[in-house]
């Protein structure tokens, strides 16, 4: 069904009934909504039986103030109208509800802390769209998942009694949060109760990524040899394969915990073990002198073993590759960006949170030894690996996701790997917006939820 952007007026207590509604008489015989017996409202789960009165040369509608407090909508909003016929609804909508980790409820200016700049984003995109948004963590999840409490932006930051939304957008940062009952049960409710959608539903691990996509003949090309570690047998296994080896959390991130593991001349094995300050270097004269070293670490952090990759390099230093990839109002996988991670001069992981920096695929590529018609083609493979990665985590592994970070890495010889995927991928404050402008990463979201709802 089409949808229409329009205004919400809310009247003056007695100046509108709470079961009337009044909207423009050309959009009622448009859409032939019936104003002879009375239709169902609809936002999110939210449902009231309201009775339709036109009104000449008007292009909004108007509801009771108790109305729209029962909504939880706010003055001077845009909201989407469609009508449905076959279950005599008027919708409104979409409703997107985004689940963050914690708010600040006495820091009125950043209640989010330092995503506040990307919430305030994704309101201002919303708002141009017609779509209404607000934001909600944990604690905010009552017994009932009807309606619950979050925050809207109007004038300023409040909170306010919203319903479960159409949509909903998981920016949970931690496994803990997310895995509380509290807000598993939040998520199976609202999909059984109220048919949500819920994405990015779930954090993803190393070795549910490798074991699934291996399955994957489209994709499993791109994979480095990968295992769970299970000990001194699997480390012997792939340092007799691979001059390097690194050895990853499961479950970590922002290159926490990562140790590379190379083979010296003479037996000898080097260690290097990812710090915030920088690296820890360590050298030993057997591969078992150094499982001994590291085997602490094991019992209590699961690990992957990877396959070491020589990556390309810019300046000498090692160069990976982040695309975010976003589902659009189509319901199809997007690239949305693709950057170019340089490691920092005493790190061999690219994170920016431990002093790597960012550049352009392009320049990135440039600087790099790659003979020049590999060069050429760099850009365009990894636009197809992430796509191709994407679709197969989608046919892989059964959650619903509608963005997902891929980290690639190409080798000396151009060819592409896969390093990790990662299903919430950063939207803390370090990219400085200016005035109106609205990321095309945000506004992908917006269309996705849009796609979703049937808005």
């Amino acid at each position: 069904m089409p949808s229409k952007k329009i205004k919400i007026q809310i009247m003056s207590p007695n100046l509108l009934d709470n079961d009337y509604l009044v909207l423009g008489e050309q959009l009622i015989r448009q859409w032939k909504i019936p104003t002879h017996y009375p239709v169902q409202l609809a936002f999110g789960s939210f449902r009231h039986t309201v009775k339709v009165i036109p009104l000449a040369r008007f292009d909004g509608v108007r509801i009771s103030q108790e109305l729209a407090g029962k909504m939880g909508v706010l003055p001077r909003s845009s909201l989407r109208l469609s009508y449905r016929p076959h279950s005599t609804t008027l919708q409104f909508g979409p409703l997107v509800g985004v689940l963050i980790s914690r708010d600040y409820a006495g820091a009125s200016d950043r209640p989010f802390g330092p995503i506040t700049m990307f919430c305030r984003e994704l309101v201002k995109a919303c708002q141009r769209q017609g779509v209404y948004v607000y934001f909600f963590t944990p604690d905010h999840i009552g017994t009932s998942s009807k309606s619950l409490s979050g925050w809207v932006f109007g004038e300023a930051w409040k909170q306010i009694t919203v319903p479960a939304a159409d949509v909903f957008y998981n920016r949970l940062t931690t496994r803990k949060l997310e895995n509380k009952p509290s807000v598993q049960h939040f998520m199976k409710e609202v999909k059984s109760s109220y048919g949500s959608h819920f994405f990015n539903e779930k954090f993803l691990d190393k070795t549910e990524v490798f074991d699934a996509l291996g399955r994957d003949v489209s994709v499993s090309r791109y994979l480095p040899e990968s295992h769970l570690f299970r000990g001194y047998s699997t480390l012997k296994m792939m340092c007799g394969k691979h001059p390097i080896v690194f050895l990853k959390p499961v479950k970590g991130s922002l290159g926490k915990g990562i140790i590379r593991i190379s083979r010296l001349e003479g037996g000898a094995y080097q260690s290097m073990i990812a710090l915030v300050g920088g690296t820890k270097k360590q050298v030993y004269p057997s591969l078992t002198k150094l499982y001994s070293a590291i085997s602490p670490k094991m019992k209590t952090t699961r690990y992957q073993i990877q396959q070491g990759l020589v990556l390309i390099e810019s300046d000498r230093r090692p160069v990976d590759f982040r695309a975010l990839v976003q589902k659009n109002r189509s319901g199809a996988w997007n690239i949305t960006s693709i950057v170019a991670r340089t490691a920092g001069s005493q790190h061999f992981v690219s994170n920016l949170a431990r002093g790597g920096s960012l550049s352009t695929v392009k320049d990135a590529v440039s600087r790099s030894s790659l003979p020049i018609g590999v060069k050429s083609r760099v850009s365009a493979k990894l636009r197809k690996a992430a796509l191709d990665i994407a679709r197969g985590v989608d046919a892989q592994i059964p959650a619903h996701f509608g963005e997902l970070g891929i980290d690639l890495a190409v080798d000396h010889h151009g060819r592409i790997w896969l390093l990790e995927v990662n299903s919430k991928p950063s939207k803390n404050d370090n990219t400085p917006m200016g005035g109106s402008k609205i990321r095309p990463s945000v506004k992908q979201v917006i269309e996705y939820a849009r796609y979703l709802s049937g808005f």
